[in-house]
Formats: structure tokens, sequence, C-alpha cells
């Protein structure tokens, strides 16, 4: 499909929650408000979901540290049926599930625990797991679906069949406005009436690209698009109002090929494949939801979803702490562990502060997504974004104290008689996490409207091209109201009185810092809209770094809750130091990055870089390219895909 940058923003913000029915620390802190209250104290889990979560993880653990061969997955690239039968077998699959559907209704907090676990001994193994339940077929069924949906595939999913998530398109990503896939409303040989009052099942024809789990899947969710009736069409009276459409398909149906399992640099093990769909027909009661809400279903599932990967991010921060303190003090250079040589001590402490300030996050998000007491999209966008970025850092600098042994294999390292540490494939499996779930820059873009939100529901027809004077004129009201109460509260606060969070002792300073600074955030953002305006969504730089501050003051004031609560709760003290310590440490860090993020608002590169890019794409740099040679093989840049039956071997797989 052809559509307009216009048409593909409409329909991105059509599929937005636009409702804030929750208090959500995250956006007041965008709106310059620090609401420690909804932050601390720290909420804690109910005793009987500690229980449980702590039962399941002995057992998983027992079954991962005897089952779950890491390297063997690693080298053949496939996660061995034994291995997921036995998931099975312990209820891994249904971890999320309620009891009353035989899941073991872990919360999100011991849910996310279990991942991080099993991530550290096979991320492939952790992706199956997290694509299941995050984002596949029990979580939007879950959240959307009828109770005779619930009834048909909960239990299911929690036991025995396994569930991807399908949405992206060979040339469809982040844009779904141009989604292909198509389900038409078909009345011959009908299953049933659909529940919008018409007769018929879907006809669903396309071709889904990177379907994690889709190679061994049992039931999918899949995207696809119903069309709009006409006025006069009798679809329409049916209550057909076409549109992105969330369906629940059967894996086995007739007309589903697995084209092909595609292989990555890393994450070797995951069964990723191409799915084409042809003329198969879904039931109308499989349909999740009305027709058109899909995409809505597909970003609200996400807002928790989401929180499965910093998740194992987490993990990867725990080892990588772990090599390198049991490394620096083991190798020896010029007279001294290397260690105690600034250089590589600096990234021991870069990777110990993030550690347990990402863990703090995590944590802390989860919790609050159990409670359902806040509205925690921009949270979980947020873990989902700093937690990518900061793991690939954290494994990089492993690799950098590393040193060759870093960039050699585990396989190579124990063949000649050393440690197999496997830093190089953690770095690679690592890599995809700052593009899966929404990419860093689609997250930057995607926080950003949530940033912004307030300031456009008061003032966004101002900037309209397309509103009358008369909606201008009634917008500036409402802006003038909006904005003689809220400058003003950007003046000052409590990150100035000495004596503001003094219950934090040493901490306290770096929250008064998160305070001050939140008002300077939001500052500064209400000048960039009064000076860009309409071309404020163009400036997309400056979009990235004001959600990356963002990033760095949600992460501190995590990470000085987690550290009182950690103080509070101790019994001799020394964690409760310890804790303070490593938050004192983050929030050094996190606050010299901040600082760079401000300068950088203001003095960059960022109109220079465009007139570049014109000329790179106009060829006018073509001579720079010259002296190498290409290794590509031939082929379009994206594959072609036409609608029909396969010509390929259906390369699915049954897991009994």
């Amino acid at each position: 499909m052809t559509v307009s940058e216009r048409e593909a923003r409409e329909v991105a913000e059509a599929a937005r929650e636009k409702d804030w029915r929750k208090p959500s620390f995250a956006k007041e802190l965008f709106l310059g408000r620090f609401r420690l209250d909804l932050l601390h104290p720290h909420p804690e889990p109910a005793a009987e979901d500690i229980a449980r979560g702590e039962e399941f993880l002995a057992r998983l653990r027992d079954f991962v540290e005897t089952t779950v061969d890491g390297p063997l997955i690693e080298r053949e690239s496939r996660i061995p049926d034994e291995v997921i039968t036995g998931l099975k077998e312990l209820g891994a699959l249904g971890m999320k599930a309620g009891t009353e559907y035989g899941g073991l209704g872990l919360t999100q907090v011991y849910y996310n625990k279990a991942l991080a676990l099993v991530s550290s001994a096979s991320p492939a193994v952790g992706a199956l797991l997290s694509a299941h339940q995050s984002i596949g077929v029990p979580q939007p069924v879950k959240m959307f679906g009828s109770q005779e949906q619930k009834d048909a595939f909960l239990p299911r999913c929690a036991r025995s069949d396994i569930s991807a998530f399908l949405l992206t398109e060979p040339d469809v990503g982040s844009d779904p406005a141009r989604l292909a896939t198509t389900a038409v409303p078909d009345s011959a040989g009908a299953s049933g009436p659909h529940e919008a009052g018409g007769e018929g099942d879907y006809l669903l024809d396309g071709v889904k690209l990177w379907t994690t789990n889709g190679v061994i899947a049992d039931l999918l969710v899949v995207m696809a698009r119903v069309p709009e009736p006409a006025a006069d069409d009798p679809r329409r009276a049916a209550g057909h109002k076409g549109g992105i459409t969330a369906f629940v398909v059967e894996a086995g149906s007739e007309g589903i090929t697995v084209e092909n399992r595609n292989a990555f640099m890393g994450l070797r093990g995951i069964e990723n494949g191409v799915t084409r769909f042809h003329r198969v027909r879904v039931p109308a009661a499989n349909r999740i939801g009305p027709e058109g809400a899909g995409l809505k279903i597909a970003l609200t599932t996400l807002n928790t979803g989401r929180l499965s990967l910093p998740a194992t991010c987490v993990g990867a921060g725990k080892w990588c702490l772990r090599i390198a303190r049991q490394w620096s003090r083991e190798r020896v250079q010029w007279g001294r562990p290397v260690a105690e040589h600034e250089a590589v001590g600096g990234k021991i402490s870069f990777i110990a502060a993030t550690t347990f300030a990402l863990e703090a996050v995590l944590d802390l998000s989860s919790q609050m997504a159990d409670e359902e007491r806040n509205d925690i999209r921009i949270e979980a966008a947020l873990a989902k974004l700093y937690g990518s970025e900061m793991a690939w850092k954290m494994a990089d600098e492993l690799v950098q104290i590393r040193g060759g042994r870093g960039f050699e294999t585990a396989a190579s390292l124990a063949a000649r008689g050393e440690r197999g540490v496997p830093a190089e494939q953690l770095l690679r499996d690592l890599r995809i996490n700052r593009i899966f779930e929404g990419s860093t820059e689609i997250m930057h873009l995607l926080i950003a409207r949530e940033a912004v939100d307030a300031h456009l529901s008061v003032a966004g027809d101002l900037i309209d091209p397309d509103k009358t004077l008369a909606d201008k004129r009634k917008a500036a009201v409402t802006a003038g109201t909006f904005y003689a109460k809220w400058l003003p509260r950007l003046v000052a606060g409590s990150g100035q009185l000495p004596g503001a969070y003094a219950e934090f002792g040493t901490l306290a300073p770096h929250l008064r810092h998160v305070e001050r600074t939140a008002r300077k955030l939001a500052r500064s953002t209400f000048y960039a809209m009064s000076r860009w305006q309409g071309r404020m969504e163009t400036k997309q730089g400056f979009l990235g770094r004001i959600v990356d501050i963002g990033a760095e003051l949600f992460a501190m004031s995590a990470a000085c809750v987690r550290a009182e609560k950690l103080r509070r709760d101790g019994t001799d003290g020394a964690e409760g130091r310890a804790a303070y310590q490593l938050a004192d440490a983050f929030c050094r860090q996190s606050r010299l990055r901040v600082d760079e993020l401000f300068d950088r608002l203001w003095s960059n590169t960022d109109d220079l870089d465009r007139k570049v890019v014109r000329e790179v794409l106009d060829g006018s740099y073509t001579w720079l390219e010259e002296g190498v040679i290409d290794p590509s093989t031939d082929g379009p840049w994206i594959a072609e895909v036409a609608p029909g039956p396969s010509t390929k071997e259906n390369v699915h797989r049954r897991i009994r």
C-alpha cells in the first residue's frame, strides 16, 4: 500500500490510548512535576505472590541448570524439543495466565525474574517464553478477548500451545498504516455469524516477516486489514467498519505456509520465520475485539509486554558484573589486578551502578503494573528504551574489560583450556533489544508524543494548519488558561529547599536535583514548542534528547527509592549501605549524562546533519564509496510479496 505521511500519522494517532484515567509518574515528570509520592514508599508485593513466585523460581532454576544447554543451542541454532516439552510440563508457558485457566498466576515481578533467569542460560529460550506470553495470544486475549475466547485459548496457551505475534511485513515495520495483509469477510462456507450481526468468516491473505515463535507456533495473533465497506455495502449495515483487526489463527490451518526460518547474528536458537497466508479461513469468533481495533490492541498489549525485554537486560547486567568482578581480580597487569587500574575500574563501577538502577526501574515498574494503581505506559516504554541501550553498553564494556578474550568465542576459549566465557555472544544477543518491540528511534518518538500530550491537548489546534480561525481562537483561550497556571509552577519547587527529601539521607541531593531538572526539562520542551510549533515533530534529534533526559530522571528516582527500601528492610544495615552507595554512584554518573544531553538540546549538528544526508542521497559523495568491494549478494532490498499460494516447502514444525 501507498499512504501519505499524514495518513500514516493519523493511523498511529488513532491507535493511541488518549485517556489518562490513572496517575503517571513519568507523564508528570515531563510536565515538570516531580510526583515522588507515586513511587515512594516502594510498592510491596503480597506475601502469597512472593511465596508462589519463589516456589516456581526454585523449580525453574533446577530445570534450567539440569536441562537447558546454552552452548548447544548456540552451536545448533535450535532449542531442543525436549527443552520446550520440559518448559510445558513445568508450566512455564502459563506463568502469567490465571490459575483458573491452568496457569501459574505469577505477578509481573516474578514473571520478569523468571525471564531473567532463563535468559541468562539461553537468551533464545527467554525470547521464546517472552514472545509467547508478553505479545503472543495470551496477553491480548486476556485483556481484550471475550469470555468464550479466554475459555477456549488461555488453557491451551498455559499448558500446551506455543503462540506468536504477527504484525511486521516485508515492507511494513513501525508504519502500520501500510499493512497489506487482508482479512476479507466471506459468507461462503461460513462457520457462524459475525459478532457484529453479519454472517461469514474472514479470508486471510498476506505475508508476515520476523514471526518470532512462528516456526513452531500452534496459535497466532495476526494483524490484518479488513477492507472498509462502501457506504451502500450491506456489510456496513451489518456492523462492519473495516480497519486493522486482530485475529487468533490456528497455525495448522489450510493455506498457512512457513516459508523460511530466519537466521540472525544473535539469539540463534529463536524460531523466527516468514509466514504466508493464502485464503486462510478464520472464524468470526476468533476476532479479538471489534474491527479496526487491532492496532490499539497491539499497542496496549505492549504497555506491559515491553517489561519483559528489560528483564533480560537486567539479567545480562548481573552476569556482566559477575564476570567483570571475577576476571578483573584474576587478571594482573603492571603488577596489579586490572580492576585497580582506574581505566578498568571506571567500567566496573558503571556496570555495577547501572545494573542496580536497571533492576530498580524494572521492579518498580513491574510492581506498579501488578497493583494497577498507576498508568505505566510511559514508564514501561522508558524501561524498554533505557534497559536496551544501557545493557548493550554494559556488554560492550565487558568485552573491553576482557580484551582479546572478550572477542574470542566461548568454545575457542574452552578448546585452549580457559574458562569459556561467552562475552561476545552476549553482545550479539543483546543487540536486537535496541530494535525489538520498537526500535530506539521509534521509542523516542512514541514517548515524546506522550510527553507533549498535555500541550497538544490544549494548544494543538493552534499549530494545526487544517484548523479554522474559530478553532484557533478557541484553542488560544484554552491554552492561555492552562499555561497561566502551569508556567509559574516551573519557576520554583522543593528541589531548591535544602531540607527536602531528608528521609533519603545522602541521596536527598540527587532527588532535589531530579525535581529541579524536571522543571528545567518542561521549560525546555515548552520553549521548543513555542519556537518550532508545527515543525516540532520533525525535530527528532531534539525530541530524542528530551526523552533520554526523562529516562535518566526516572532511573535516578527509581534507584533512590529502591536504595531506601533496601535500607529500610535490611536487618544488619550492610545491604542498605551498599545500595545507597550504588544509587549514589549511579546518580552521579547519570547527572553527567543529563548535563551533556541538555547541552546538546541547543548546541548540536542536527541542521548540518540534515544537509549532509540530502547530499548523500543525491549522490554527491559517491566518490567516498570507491576503493572497496561490496560482498552483498544480488537481489531486491525488500522482497517482492504478491498474494497467492506458496511455492515453497512448509518448514513449520510441531513440538510434541
